[in-house]
């Protein structure tokens, strides 16, 4: 196994492992933002996440370049705007419903990086694309009906799609520490901008603030820093696809922990999503496929 394969596979497994990290939270936020409201939760979240990498690498900030400082602040507004477009559209939208809507990056990501980038996609990655996009709607779709929800939510979807397609135009190894810390410090700045009007509401008992201590840690701080990472190895298609998994695992944390139960649905669905990422990572690829094309703004 050459070096390179050998780089992208811990990429896909980095990427595996932030989406399982994402997909242990929809039990504990379905329960969490009853008592807190949800923009408050992401605010009090990201500022968490923000202050403890900034504790840990103070330094990694300084040694970005004015071209990356610039670049992380973009995505890291796109990335903001989503997290609260998708958050107020859930108030709006079942949350099966949501679920579907937010998976629909995956299908939206690749078009953009065939306008933005000039990738070439070929027929076995859409495959991949389409075979992910139906095991998201077994998986979690009961009914779909258009409405304002519906389409915050999908706006929300695209911006996710645009925030994949730019971090893995931009993002490097070297700079994966600063970015992912000024991202989140973005993030927080937004979600804190758009508490301010009502005030942020505290959690009021240590189980709650708990919940918001882990999901700040792993879900939020680590895993975006790990995404970072991933995507300077992987094409935004790619990254799409493996992130997919995040419905399925949190399907499967629901059964193991929230008490729900397995049904034949989430079984199939589960398997159609895991058949979509073996695809693309078993499949044939061109050389060009298999290139992550960076650019520069």
């Amino acid at each position: 196994m050459t070096e390179a394969r050998r780089t992208t596979l811990l990429a896909t497994a980095a990427l595996l492992s932030v989406t399982a990290c994402w997909g242990s939270t929809f039990f504990l936020i379905h329960d969490l933002v009853e008592r807190v409201p949800p923009v408050d939760f992401l605010a009090l979240r990201f500022s968490i996440a923000a202050v403890l990498l900034l504790v840990v690498a103070p330094r990694a900030l300084l040694r970005l370049s004015a071209r990356a400082r610039r670049q992380a602040v973009v995505l890291g507004a796109v990335y903001g705007v989503a997290q609260i477009m998708q958050t107020v559209g859930l108030a709006h939208t079942p949350a099966s419903v949501s679920g579907f809507i937010t998976g629909m990056y995956v299908v939206a990501t690749p078009l953009l990086a065939a306008v933005l980038l000039g990738n070439r996609i070929t027929r076995m990655t859409w495959l991949a694309v389409l075979l992910a996009f139906a095991g998201l709607a077994v998986l979690t779709l009961d009914g779909l009906s258009i409405g304002y929800g519906e389409a915050i939510t999908l706006s929300a979807a695209l911006l996710y799609a645009l925030h994949i397609v730019g971090l893995g135009a931009w993002s490097n190894a070297g700079d994966a520490i600063g970015m992912s810390i000024l991202q989140i410090i973005v993030v927080a700045a937004i979600c804190l901008a758009a508490s301010a009007p009502h005030g942020i509401v505290l959690p009021d008992n240590g189980r709650d603030w708990l919940s918001i201590v882990y999901m700040a840690v792993f879900p939020a701080a680590l895993a975006l820093l790990a995404q970072t990472w991933a995507q300077a190895h992987l094409s935004a298609t790619r990254a799409a696809i493996v992130m997919s998994m995040e419905p399925v695992f949190a399907t499967l944390f629901a059964v193991w922990f929230g008490g729900e139960s397995a049904t034949l649905r989430m079984v199939v669905g589960g398997l159609m999503v895991l058949a979509a990422m073996l695809v693309v990572e078993i499949g044939p690829r061109r050389k060009i496929e298999g290139e992550v094309q960076h650019i520069a703004v």
